[in-house]
């Protein structure tokens, strides 16, 4: 049950954020995925977030976003923008992933 309460307060916290991460960062993120979704997250596991940039998004707005988020959460964030998603891998995040 525990772990449902983290992984639910993760996803409220960034629904919260969404209109600051669409205006400052030009993304909006599309799911959580990883160790908080298995249930095999560590005290130090960071949080996997799929992410989808606009196309006249830069580094800045993608490294922007991380550190954005990790001051947020209070906690490492994995940024993994959707396109960068190797094929081979793009499935099996995809069904793994709980939207936000």
């Amino acid at each position: 049950m525990e772990r449902q309460v983290i992984l639910r307060e993760i996803i409220d916290s960034i629904k919260s954020l969404k209109k600051d991460i669409r205006k400052k960062y030009r993304a909006e993120v599309v799911g959580i995925f990883g160790s908080f979704v298995r249930g095999e997250e560590k005290e130090g596991s960071d949080i996997d977030l799929l992410v989808e940039f606009s196309a006249d998004a830069d580094l800045f707005d993608f490294v922007g976003l991380s550190i954005f988020l990790e001051e947020r959460l209070g906690r490492k964030v994995d940024v993994v923008p959707r396109d960068t998603v190797r094929a081979e891998l793009r499935e099996i995040i995809l069904e793994e992933a709980v939207p936000v």
